[in-house]
């Protein structure tokens, strides 16, 4: 699991974060400010793009897409 080290919080964050705790346990601080960050970078409401363009492709009546597969081996990439 990653760590991560805030420094140079600006004091105001810094006294919200303090104010909104509700435990005083070191541990579960911990886990307070990992939801807090979870909740911010990930709402619930959030829209997942694979999501919306499955529902816009419906919308949009479909299509059926059959691609042969390439079944050849790969080949070593050229950059000159």
């Amino acid at each position: 699991m990653a760590a991560l080290t805030v420094r140079n919080l600006p004091e105001e964050t810094h006294r919200a974060l303090r104010l909104r705790r509700r435990s005083t346990r070191p541990l579960a601080r911990k886990a307070e400010v990992r939801m807090i960050l979870e909740e911010a970078v990930r709402p619930e409401g959030r829209t997942k793009i694979g999501s919306a363009l499955a529902a816009f492709g419906q919308r949009m009546g479909g299509a059926d897409l059959t691609l042969p597969r390439d079944e050849s081996p790969p080949r070593a990439a050229s950059f000159e």
